[in-house]
């Protein structure tokens, strides 16, 4: 299908544009859609049962966020890629052992982004490497506090909820 595309602003992963939709029931309109390369989300679960968590400066968030490393695919690069490359630079980790989750859709009515979710294991420190807009610190959490922590409200990172149920769906099928 050919997509009759406006572009609008093009600035980092933000590809925003207009795009002419025949919508199923014949309605043809307009819509702003932003196309994404998709991402990668990773929960690192230690042995322990503990979670390597990131508590990173959102600007359009206001403020600290508690999230799982995560970030957007690099051209050719493939999902899992993605992930081992966040993980170690974000979390300062690398794994032996890695599940994929599953595949979200983060605001399906005017962005295309992808993010697929994987379980990390195995986990031995890696050398960290921030980009030069990113301010994260890089905590210890127990998976069980998280899950206390989303459900007062303290982790409200979308990415971060659904990784976290995932994961221990993945868990309670795979003893």
């Amino acid at each position: 299908m050919a997509i009759n595309r406006r572009p609008v602003l093009k600035l980092g992963v933000v590809d925003f544009g207009v795009e002419r939709a025949e919508l199923p029931n014949g309605v043809t309109i307009d819509l702003p859609v932003i196309r994404h390369p998709g991402a990668a989300a990773i929960v690192a679960l230690d042995s322990d049962g503990s979670l390597a968590m990131l508590r990173q400066y959102r600007h359009a968030a206001g403020g600290w966020l508690r999230e799982i490393p995560a970030g957007c695919l690099n051209p050719g690069e493939t999902p899992r890629q993605c992930a081992e490359r966040e993980l170690r630079e974000e979390a300062g980790l690398a794994a032996g052992r890695w599940d994929e989750l599953g595949v979200i859709v983060t605001i399906p009515s005017f962005c295309d982004e992808k993010i697929t979710l994987f379980l990390a294991r195995d986990l031995t420190p890696a050398a960290g490497d921030l980009d030069h807009d990113e301010v994260i610190e890089v905590e210890r959490i127990k998976f069980e506090e998280a899950a206390r922590m989303v459900r007062r409200g303290e982790i409200n990172d979308a990415k971060t909820i659904a990784a976290l149920f995932h994961t221990r769906a993945f868990l309670e099928e795979n003893r």
